[in-house]
């Protein structure tokens, strides 16, 4: 199995975080480094998912009424669709 690349990245940390992050590592048993690796990587992948969601917005906004627009039947499928999920979610609530 091989390794991916590194690259090493020094991030100086306020005092409370770093002890909040060795607390957790020590707990979770694992490498400090480690933990905040993932940490950075959820929050990128988080960033990105908004950013992609903001554009497709930005898009939707610009195309509404044209031709790109959504198809009306598709439109009017996915409204009944979800109309019956939320009867669906109102009758297993009583």
């Amino acid at each position: 199995m091989s390794q991916r690349p590194m690259r090493n990245f020094h991030l100086p940390l306020p005092e409370g975080l770093y002890e909040r992050l060795k607390v957790q590592a020590e707990r979770a048993r694992r490498p400090a480094t480690a933990l905040a690796r993932e940490a950075i990587d959820r929050w990128l992948a988080d960033a990105q998912r908004a950013a992609i969601h903001e554009e497709i917005g930005h898009y939707a906004k610009a195309v509404a009424g044209s031709a790109a627009d959504l198809d009306p039947a598709l439109e009017a499928s996915g409204i009944e669709h979800l109309r019956g999920i939320s009867k669906g979610r109102k009758r297993a609530r009583k």
